[in-house]
This record gives structure tokens, sequence and C-alpha cells, in this order.
């Protein structure tokens, strides 16, 4: 092999076959038509004596050698950009930077509408767009750029992800007005006897606020007084008011509710507190557009943090 006879724009190619398993998807990731990526990867595979990807039943599978390859050459791609473009100076008035953010429904809920003023405020040329992702895949899709950013209950093990805390987060009750608990007083915080004997609607949704509901309820032995699984939190609050459920949801999203008369809210005790955090990919973290948007989403929503979340009640 001759380094200086392969086209490096062939390596960007192989990369991204690699990570959508599909010559048809590699293209139009890279805006190039199916022929001209297929005829990259005949010449990627002549030149590297190898197949590097072999088809199977779930699309294209790297070989042994193709897989030690775009591990590396993908690495060094992203390194080069993020310098490149990391020395560019950032003019959020200019620039027309697509944002992409991954966003549970109540993420989308809590943070998109803020997020969004301050964008056509200060990045009037920007756009934004929630891409929700798996919570177990957000390390994945941060590594691909799929996404940019993520916000929820997220705690990533990666080395190559970076984490900041933007605030704690803490599960209440929510119930219609005139519910009472089954026994005992109806004070502010519903004891473990109270919610025994109680019937629970959870939200579960495939994104980045993951099934933390449901372990809490686990947890607390709770489990099996699950009555109602809805995929999203923004139905929580007519469940509450119109079945004698208990709906479980954060307490940011309480804030939202306070002003309905329909609806009570109650303290869990023991409730677990959780950490919302903004990750990224260690390739950004000097590139000035992404310091910019992470500065932007700390602005918002740190500060947001530091004076919602109540102490539990005795």
């Amino acid at each position: 092999m001759n380094f200086r006879q392969l086209d490096l724009n062939l390596l960007r190619v192989l990369v991204a076959i690699h990570r959508t398993g599909s010559v048809t998807l590699a293209g139009k990731s890279l805006s190039l038509s199916q022929p001209a990526t297929s005829n990259a990867l005949a010449r990627l595979r002549d030149y590297f004596e190898d197949e590097l990807f072999v088809r199977s039943p779930s699309g294209l599978k790297p070989t042994r050698m193709c897989e030690q390859l775009a591990t590396d050459v993908h690495e060094q791609l992203r390194a080069m950009e993020s310098k490149l473009v990391g020395r560019q100076e950032f003019d959020p008035v200019s620039s027309d930077v697509h944002w992409k953010i991954s966003l549970s429904d109540l993420g989308e809920m809590m943070f998109l509408p803020q997020l969004a003023s301050a964008l056509r405020a200060d990045a009037p040329n920007a756009s934004l767009s929630n891409i929700a992702v798996n919570a177990n895949q957000v390390t994945n899709a941060l590594e691909s750029r799929e996404i940019d950013l993520a916000l929820g209950i997220l705690a990533p093990e990666n080395r190559g992800i970076r984490s900041e805390l933007l605030f704690h987060e803490r599960y209440m009750a929510v119930t219609a007005s005139n519910w009472k608990p089954v026994s005992g007083r109806a004070q502010k915080t519903l004891s473990l006897d109270q919610l025994r004997q109680s019937g629970f609607a959870v939200a579960s949704p495939t994104a980045t606020f993951h099934g933390s509901v449901e372990k809490m309820l686990t947890k607390m032995k709770l489990e099996d007084r699950i009555v109602l699984r809805s995929r999203h939190f923004s139905a929580m609050p007519d469940i509450a008011r119109q079945t004698d459920l208990i709906a479980i949801i954060p307490e940011m999203f309480v804030r939202e509710l306070q002003l309905r008369q329909d609806l009570r809210v109650w303290d869990i005790n023991d409730a677990p507190v959780y950490e919302v955090r903004m990750v990224w990919h260690k390739s950004t973290d000097t590139d000035s557009r992404h310091m910019w948007m992470r500065s932007l989403v700390c602005k918002l929503f740190q500060r947001y943090g530091k004076s919602h979340l109540s102490k539990p009640s005795a």
C-alpha cells in the first residue's frame, strides 16, 4: 500500500458505511449518489485488498480489518474537524447552524420553548431539531454526530462523553383534587402504606427521561400497583383528573401544573433525587459553536434548577 495514492475523501465513505451499514444511507449522509458511493467502496476494497464489508440480513457488516480501520479513522477525522471548526470564531447572529438535540417528550415540553425563544433572539438564522434517542443509544448518537447534545436523566460511562449537571430532580404524585388516601390522614406527603393502597399511572417514554419512574416504584416495592402506562408525560394530568389513579411525574412538570385547580400535588416519602445532565462528545469540547450552545443551555436551565427543587416535606 502506498499512502500517497489513497484519496482521503474515501475514508469519509468508509466511516459512513461503517456507521450506517448501508451504501445508500452512507451516500445520503455525505450527499453522494448511490453509484458514487459504491464506486468509492470498490476503490477502498482495491486499496486495502480486503472486502471491508460483507452482506448480512441486517445490512453490511465490517470485516475484522475494517472494524479496526473505521474506529481509528473515525476518531482522527473527528479530531481534525473539531480543530479546524473550533478555530473559527462563532457568530450566533449570522450562523445558520442546525442544532440536533435529544430530548424526551417531557424534556421537549420543559426545555424546548425556552431554548427556541433564546435561539430566535440570539441566533435567528439557526435551526433546531429534537431527535429523540433512546437513553441507551445516546453515546452512539453523539459519536456519530446524529445529535449534538442530549438533556435528561443520563449518566453515560463512556470516556468519550462529557457531561454537566443542570439540576436535581425528584418525582411527585398528582391526583384529582378530590382524591383522598384509603387510610390515614391526608397530609402533604403520602406514606408508603398509603401508596401501597393506591393505583399508579406512569409514563414510559423511550428517550432520554427513561424508566426512572418505574425504577423508583420497583425500589419501593410498588411496581405491582402500576395500573396504567402511557408513552407520554403530557397525558398524566388528565389521567389523574379523570381517574382515581396517582400520576407520578417530575417536580419540574408539577410546577407547570400548579395553577390547575382540578389537581392536587403530593410529596412522596423517601422519593429519590435524580441528576438531570447535559451530555456531549469530547471531540466538540473546543468547538466554538458547541461551546456557545452549551453555555446557553447552562444559562437557561442551571439557574432554573437551583430554584425549582424544594426540600421534600417531612
